[in-house]
């Protein structure tokens, strides 16, 4: 059984669902330390003007896990996020048939971050046709540690045969510890795909991917990773 272990990122670019759809198992790494200016409470979509950042305001503290963070509602940001994906992409050519399960998503009230995020990586994977493997929480498991202490303890309790990990990890991972788990580097090519609004910008949220090539999306994604 293949597994890859990511954290929850919010909105994030098409390689992190051409790793989804490449395993059985996928687990959200969501009680690790939050990172104030990560991937997960932020992204960016392409405007008219360029690319644009995202972000989740949220009452971080020290030391938190992400799962521990809560969102900052002080602020109207769904509404303001939302506002600005639909005047980027009303005029996208699929933007009409999927932009109503995105509304969906920023009309429910959440109090977690990583609740709504893993939520919404979710209903994209749906949306996108990822071949839906087996979503799970770190935190729903009964494994400690750190680092690569860490990852061998959930691959186990998973019984997982082929870790699937992204190229950052080779700086911490000590692949000698993975006896018969077999360590797998995913690289990932970014494909061009047709985009509105001027010349191509790579590494934008997979919600320019969606709306821009609909059911295409599915084979973009996995061109990348030929």
């Amino acid at each position: 059984m293949k597994v890859a272990i990511c954290q929850p990122f919010y909105i994030p670019w098409m390689g992190y669902f051409a790793m989804m759809d490449s395993v059985d198992t996928f687990v959200f790494y969501d009680d690790i330390q939050f990172g104030a200016q990560s991937w997960q409470s932020r992204n960016q979509i392409k405007t008219s003007s360029g690319a644009q950042w995202l972000s989740i305001p949220n009452t971080y503290h020290q030391g938190q896990k992400i799962n521990e963070v809560l969102i900052n509602h002080s602020t109207d940001w769904r509404t303001k996020h939302w506002k600005s994906i639909e005047q980027s992409y009303s005029k996208a050519p699929f933007f009409d048939e999927y932009g109503w399960a995105i509304w969906e998503v920023y009309e429910t009230d959440w109090v977690y971050l990583s609740d709504f995020v893993i939520y919404f990586l979710r209903i994209l994977a749906e949306g996108l046709d990822i071949k839906q493997p087996r979503f799970i929480k770190s935190s729903e498991l009964q494994t400690s540690g750190s680092k690569t202490d860490r990852l061998i303890p959930i691959l186990k309790e998973l019984k997982a045969d082929e870790y699937i990990s992204g190229p950052a990890a080779k700086d911490y991972i000590e692949e000698d510890k993975f006896g018969d788990i077999k360590l797998t580097w995913f690289e990932y090519n970014h494909p061009i795909y047709p985009q509105i609004r001027g010349d191509f910008i790579p590494y934008m949220s997979v919600l320019d991917l969606l709306f821009n090539t609909g059911e295409e999306a599915i084979k973009y994604i996995r061109e990348g990773t030929k």
